[in-house]
Formats: C-alpha cells, structure tokens, sequence
C-alpha cells in the first residue's frame, strides 16, 4: 500500500484570491501550520486504518483521509478554538464524509461493463476473509462504531464524542452491528459446512 503522506501548502495571501474561490479569509498564524502539520504527522497512520476500515480499501481510504484533511487543515485555527483534541473531530468529519460519499454511490446508475469473475485480482489481502465482508455489509454508522470499538479500542464516550451520536446510539449501533455480523458468519459457516461458535 502506498502510503499517503500530505503537504501542508499555504495559499495566496490576496483578497483577488479569497474572493474568488468563495473562501472567507481568515488570519492564518504561522505556529497553526506546524501544529496542523504535527497533527497530520502523529494521527496519520491511525487514519488511514479507520479510513480503510470504513471504506473498505486502502485507495477510498486515502482519498476519504485526504479531502477531511483538506477541509479540516482549512480550518485549522477555528477548530483548535473549539476543542482541546482535534482527532474526534477529525474521525467524526470522516465517518460523516464516508456516509454522504456512500449514499452519493448508492443513488447512481452504473451502466459499466462488470468484469468477468476472476479477472481482476483484488488489491486488498483481507478482501476474501469472511469477517471483512460481513463487515463491508454494514451500514456505514454501524461499521464505524464496530471500527472505533473493536478496531481502534475507544471507549463508548469516546465513540459517542467522535461520531457526534449519544452513548444511547452507539450502544444500539453496536448491538445491531454485532448481531448481523454473527447472522452472516454463521450463515456464511454454515453453507460452507464449518462449525460455529
């Protein structure tokens, strides 16, 4: 997998500029680019693998890492203000990103031609394994709550704070996951001739 590795750039500091991409300017401190750049640094890893999680890939995981990251890098100094740890932030603009990005897809119409089984080999080692489907399966609220508790190890507070939900929802969205997970992978065993637990 290549790995994504982001640039921090600074834009015009025009008003031509800022007026002509809709932008509002805002007074950009030179310490808001290195913190932002440290923060990239340090949360980049666990982001690509809560991306690649959620969309099921490392390619759509990069690009989802990328855009949030465009928006949120925009926004840097506003988003320092308004809270002590950026990651939830971050995490909850992913998931919110993975969700419209999804219903996006679902609505089109793809009139391409499908490739014949077997012809393309899969980019992901883990495409075939039972569980990684099942979980692709999910909802996209429901995986990314599966993804923070069992993938990433947080807390249902820090779920809740992350995707913006009550802790009411994140243990509903985990219960429904759970037991649809299991449904498939029995069925899955089970037409297999596999025992289950």
């Amino acid at each position: 997998m290549t790995a994504f590795v982001p640039t921090v750039c600074t834009a015009p500091h025009d008003d031509a500029w800022a007026g002509a991409t809709g932008h509002r300017k805002e007074a950009v401190v030179p310490g808001d680019l290195t913190d932002f750049a440290e923060f990239v640094q340090s949360s980049l890893p666990g982001l690509l693998r809560y991306g690649h999680a959620l969309t099921g890939n490392p390619h759509d995981a990069a690009d989802l890492v990328q855009s949030v990251l465009e928006k949120v890098g925009s926004r840097w100094a506003s988003i320092q203000r308004k809270t002590a740890d950026p990651l939830p932030y971050v995490r909850r603009s992913m998931a919110n990103a993975h969700i419209s990005r999804w219903r996006r897809f679902r609505r089109e119409n793809l009139v391409a031609d499908i490739p014949e089984p077997g012809s393309v080999e899969p980019t992901d080692p883990f495409e075939h394994e039972p569980l990684w489907q099942a979980l692709r399966e999910l909802p996209p609220k429901q995986r990314a709550v599966i993804v923070l508790r069992y993938y990433e190890g947080l807390s249902e507070a820090e779920i809740a704070a992350s995707l913006g939900i009550s802790p009411g929802t994140v243990k509903s969205q985990a219960s429904k996951a759970l037991t649809s997970l299991r449904g498939k992978l029995r069925r899955d065993a089970s037409s297999e001739g596999r025992e289950t637990v």
